[in-house]
């Protein structure tokens, strides 16, 4: 006799988007299975059989978006034809997306550098938007729009933590003219 598995009743990555919004907003250790499946519409078992647990489903939540949000960021930085404009839109993204949870910072937050898996995911994110973002700055420094002084690499290391202290300064109650302000100054520390 044949035994057919049921099919699949639910979109996968619809149902990986709805566990990266609650990761996002409530953390890995925050977000419960009850919620996530709740968040995700699908049934305990369809959670395990799919994506192998709740550790391995905020991987791939993390996969994920990094891949949405290196490419955002990327799209942002390209999408001006001056290097420091793109620069500059890059950083009023950050200001203007700040207090919608990011679940890289977040995840670096929770976990720091302790689980091998994750940081290997968040570097392959940070690589790509790094190597973009070098070759903006350069751009920027030959255009005369940067400091030519600065160390490209270290200019990345600066508007990353920045980015991340805005992210983490929306969250802790900061209201927009503050991170309006922090980004002014992310912008103003460049040139």
């Amino acid at each position: 006799m044949d035994v057919m598995s049921r099919p699949k009743e639910f979109e996968e990555i619809v149902a990986l988007d709805a566990a990266m919004e609650t990761f996002r907003e409530h953390g890995y250790e925050g977000s419960s299975t009850a919620m996530l499946v709740d968040a995700m519409k699908i049934g305990r078992q369809s959670l395990y059989d799919t994506f192998g647990g709740k550790w391995q489903l905020y991987l791939a939540a993390v996969r994920r978006y990094g891949l949405i949000e290196t490419s955002a960021h990327i799209g942002v930085l390209k999408g001006k034809p001056k290097a420091i404009d793109g620069i500059r839109a890059a950083i009023e993204r950050v200001v203007r997306d700040a207090r919608v949870g990011c679940l890289g910072v977040n995840s670096i937050c929770e976990f720091g550098e302790s689980k091998p898996d994750l940081r290997d995911i968040r570097a392959t994110a940070g690589q790509a938007l790094c190597t973009v973002f070098v070759a903006r700055i350069r751009e920027a420094q030959a255009a005369g729009d940067v400091a030519a002084d600065l160390d490209p690499d270290s200019v990345m290391d600066f508007l990353s933590a920045s980015f991340a202290g805005i992210r983490v300064a929306a969250r802790g109650g900061a209201h927009d003219k503050q991170l309006e302000a922090l980004g002014q100054l992310t912008f103003r520390a460049l040139i």
